[in-house]
């Protein structure tokens, strides 16, 4: 558990911003802001998921 799969990791501190960007829009009750980090979200994590495809695929996980 030495390598550190930066690109992973990256997109999950996004996901993980963009869950919070949720939060705070609802808290700050704005739709537009909501539905912007719920799209952003999906976006985020549609994207680290086909990385992680591609990275196993060429024997890097």
């Amino acid at each position: 558990m030495n390598n550190v799969k930066w690109p992973l990791l990256i997109y999950a501190i996004l996901a993980a911003a963009s869950i919070m960007g949720i939060g705070i829009a609802i808290s700050e009750k704005s739709l537009i802001g909501a539905v912007g980090s719920i799209f952003a979200c999906f976006v985020i994590m549609g994207m680290g998921f086909k990385t992680k495809r591609k990275m196993r695929e060429k024997g890097e996980l």
